[in-house]
């Protein structure tokens, strides 16, 4: 089957973990069988450092410096990691088995949360899919330095059948604003969207004025390849971020979820030398043993991930920490951090 690619899998070359501007132009969909490069205009990077504001007062010329918020200059008494080992259980939630997929590879396992919230149609069609076994014994093919990881079919000609699930799913790109997306926003000057914060668990941003929520390019998330129609992907290709956030393709491709544990294995594996990071021979395509959803595996087989909540105090803090990190190293505490910056909080449940 053809692998469909999104938007950014038309770039020639481009552009962390815990547990990670371009503006691509319009141009034909690349093919894992006959991968075309291709160029793309680069963005102003991201500009979120702080500018000093002045004010001028009644009867005198110069400007006076008006004091920045204290968060921008206060380092942080605790870090990322004394905060969260401070945490109360409560401020932990445990990943739903229904929604967490088990991606094994000869290299060991990737866990996968998929997002409903978002993506109801596509989350929907993946785990049809993953029972159906459609994705037992395809593999990875491709590979592209500090961008992404890609899985599916490798048979162009010979795609293999589905039985439950779909090859084309309307596009997912945003969903309303809504109370049960439970979104906490970062008061952190964004370059992509009006206001960015993350939404149970998943680094999210939304625009209030349209009304619309998405959820963001940052390391670790997973998306659903697609070809140039909004339409012509379902979840049968997926590809994970392995690199500096790729946030032009926000609003552009439908993501369904963040890896919650494997990204080294799939961050390190050999880097594509075929145009975009494509496999160029059949062995070197890294098989996929089996996918499998956690709640259809054995309670002992599994593994019991907790995950901050987004929405605590304890998140809250952490954040605040990573903002404005303090200790004896640290010269000049930044008093800004990026949305893709503030990484996964996750850890394996006590017994």
């Amino acid at each position: 089957m053809r692998l469909r690619l999104f938007a950014a899998l038309f770039l020639s070359s481009t552009l962390l973990s815990s547990v990670a501007v371009a503006k691509p132009a319009a141009h034909k969909p690349a093919k894992a069988s006959a991968q075309k490069s291709t160029k793309a205009a680069k963005a102003a990077p991201h500009k979120g450092k702080a500018s000093k504001v002045v004010a001028a007062p009644r009867g005198k010329s110069k400007p006076i410096p008006v004091a920045p918020p204290a968060w921008i200059n206060a380092p942080s008494k605790l870090s990322m990691n004394e905060v969260l080992a401070a945490s109360p259980a409560s401020d932990w939630r445990s990943v739903d088995p229904e929604n967490t997929v088990y991606v094994e590879f000869p290299q060991g396992r990737v866990v996968i949360e998929l997002a409903p919230n978002f993506a109801p149609k596509h989350t929907a069609n993946i785990k049809a899919l993953v029972r159906e076994g459609y994705f037992d014994g395809l593999a990875i093919v491709r590979s592209q330095d500090n961008y992404v990881v890609q899985w599916g079919d490798p048979d162009d000609k010979n795609p293999r059948p589905m039985k439950n699930g779909v090859r084309s799913i309307a596009e997912e790109f945003t969903t309303p604003i809504r109370k049960e997306l439970e979104f906490t926003p970062i008061q952190d000057i964004d370059g992509y969207a009006p206001q960015v914060g993350f939404a149970y668990g998943m680094p999210a941003a939304q625009d209030p004025k349209s009304g619309k929520a998405w959820m963001a390019h940052c390391y670790g998330m997973v998306g659903a390849g697609r070809d140039i129609a909004s339409d012509s992907g379902s979840g049968a290709e997926l590809y994970v971020v392995n690199g500096h956030a790729p946030r032009h393709l926000d609003r552009n491709v439908t993501l369904v979820g963040r890896v919650l544990q494997g990204m080294p294995l799939l961050s390190s594996l050999p880097r594509g030398t075929g145009p975009l990071g494509f496999y160029e021979k059949p062995e070197q395509n890294v098989p996929l043993k089996t996918a499998k959803m956690a709640s259809d595996v054995p309670p002992e087989e599994r593994v019991n991930l907790e995950v901050i909540k987004t929405n605590s105090a304890t998140f809250k803090a952490a954040v605040a920490a990573l903002r404005n990190r303090g200790g004896d190293w640290y010269k000049v505490p930044a008093g800004h951090i990026e949305l893709c910056n503030i990484p996964l909080m996750v850890r394996v449940k006590k017994p």
